[in-house]
């Protein structure tokens, strides 16, 4: 039996539902509420998750806002970390460690950007002063 072909219309509006709900795999709670209702048992849904893996391609990747539901994406293929993830402890430990990461990412990337303006402040031709000025 040959397969229905999709609009360009259908294909864009699945690309939108699987993009946000990609990013939705960032949150931990929602990864506990997905867990504590079944979800993360059901095999079409793990085979869901494993078909999602295509987001990790530099061609769709680059669409991500939270790129870090990446890596929890990767996580859920994971039968143990699927199961974990039923405790909200576990939850609120992944999401403790995240906004870790993000403290001091941010902190880390603001250093980086000083010390790179000021090494560019210090490349730059100094441009000597003559200290001329015409008049008329």
């Amino acid at each position: 039996m040959a397969g229905v072909m999709e609009t360009e219309e259908q294909a864009r509006h699945r690309f939108q539902l699987e993009l946000e709900f990609v990013q939705c795999l960032a949150n931990p709670n929602y990864l506990n509420f997905l867990a504590q209702r079944g979800y993360l048992r059901e095999k079409p849904f793990v085979n869901y998750l494993k078909y999602l893996l295509y987001w990790k391609e530099p061609e769709y990747a680059k669409f991500l806002k939270y790129p870090h539901c990446l890596h929890m994406l990767e996580l859920l293929q994971y039968e143990h970390f699927r199961k974990e993830l039923v405790n909200a402890q576990c939850a609120k430990f992944i999401d403790e460690q995240q906004i870790l990461h993000w403290q001091h990412y941010s902190r880390k990337r603001t250093r980086l950007q000083q010390a790179l303006a000021e090494q560019q402040q210090q490349q730059q031709p100094q441009v000597p002063s003559h200290g001329n000025t015409t008049s008329k």
